[in-house]
Order: structure tokens, then sequence, then C-alpha cells
């Protein structure tokens, strides 16, 4: 874990405690959910991997968490080891009548840096390793097919490393790390300045991310 991060955790982390109620029709039985999906990346640290997906309308939420490795419920602490073989993720609960995979895929890309191992930005081990984790068969070709494309015409001359692999169980992180962004603005701008990401990500791709 950075220096950086961890200063910023050592400061304390805002707990907010949301609620939601479901929507019942007037016949008195619940109203029927709308028809959504799921998409889990890796991009390092997670506070920076919400925000790019909550813009996106079509997308209903993202929680940030741990994914690919070993211990079941792991604890922050343990996950930013190194030592229990998880990533830093977001999972983005999405309506793919109003946003695809496809638009998710290129987000995910333009926000992360896919020509390092083990590394993002100014965080370095595995557990802020970039990957793609897919859901179904449909998101693993859709996401080789994306990773192709890229490799063909992307802006770099630098081989790219993400992986791609099936999704395993999704542990959510803890309540002061979910939108991390929106709870501690300064903290967050701060911690992404001092990591690099925007002037990085403007290197790679022509311009930081909006």
């Amino acid at each position: 874990m950075s220096i950086i991060r961890n200063a910023l955790l050592a400061l304390g982390a805002t707990l907010v405690l949301a609620s939601a109620t479901a929507g019942y029709a007037q016949t008195g039985k619940p109203a029927a959910a709308p028809a959504t999906a799921k998409a889990t990346f890796a991009g390092g640290c997670f506070w920076c991997m919400e925000q790019p997906f909550d813009v996106l309308p079509g997308v209903i939420s993202t929680t940030s968490g741990y994914i690919g490795g070993q211990k079941k419920n792991p604890t922050y602490e343990e996950v930013s080891s190194g030592r229990t073989g998880h990533t830093e993720a977001v999972q983005v609960v999405y309506d793919p009548k109003k946003v695809t995979y496809d638009k998710l895929l290129d987000v995910f890309w333009h926000n992360i840096d896919p020509t390092v191992k083990d590394q993002q930005f100014c965080d370095r081990g595995s557990q802020y390793r970039s990957g793609i984790f897919y859901h179904d068969e449909d998101q693993r070709r859709l996401a080789e097919a994306s990773k192709s494309a890229l490799d063909r015409n992307k802006p770099f001359s630098a081989p790219i490393v993400t992986e791609i692999t099936r999704a395993a169980e999704f542990y959510p992180a803890e309540d002061y790390h979910q939108d991390f962004y929106t709870k501690n603005p300064l903290r967050y701008k701060y911690y992404r300045s001092g990591c690099g990401r925007d002037n990085r990500l403007k290197e790679l791709w022509g311009k930081a991310p909006e």
C-alpha cells in the first residue's frame, strides 16, 4: 500500500449507512425488479474506480471489494498485505438496456494502466493488479475481443498485461471504503493527485479521464 494512502487511512474515514425500500405495485405485490447484470473490474485503488462508472447512465451501483484470492471474507488489512491473493476491484451493477458491457470495458481501459504487472500508479503489489473478471461467456468473449482490439490500436507501444479471468467470489470492502470519493472528496483528490494517476492516464491515452 502506498505511503500516501496509508496516511489518509490513518486519519480515519466517515461511516455512511444507506437504507433502501422496496417498491410495491397497487396490487400489494412487490414491483418487478428491473433486469440487471454485473461486471467486475480491477484497476488498482478501488477508490478511483467507482466514479468513472457511477457517472454512466445505466449504471445502478458500484461496490468496492476484493476478488481473486484464497481467503474467505478478507479484511482490508489482510488484502493490502498482499498475502491473500485478492486484488482490489469494483463490482458494477448495470441495466444492459441502457449501457452495454462494451461501453463498460471502454471506460475500464481508459481508467487504468494496462502495461504494468502487479501495480497501478503509485500502488504496488499483486493486490493492485489490473483485471477483467467475467461473469459469463458473453462477457469473456467481449472482454477478449476488446483486449485484442486495443492491442491492435493502442496509442502506446508497451504490451498489455491486464488479466482476463472468470469471476470468483467477490467480497465487499468495509463501509468506509464505499463511495470514498464522495464521502472524503479532499482526501480523495489528494491521494489521486499524489499517486500520479491522472498524469499517467494522460501519457497513455492522450488525456486524463473526465
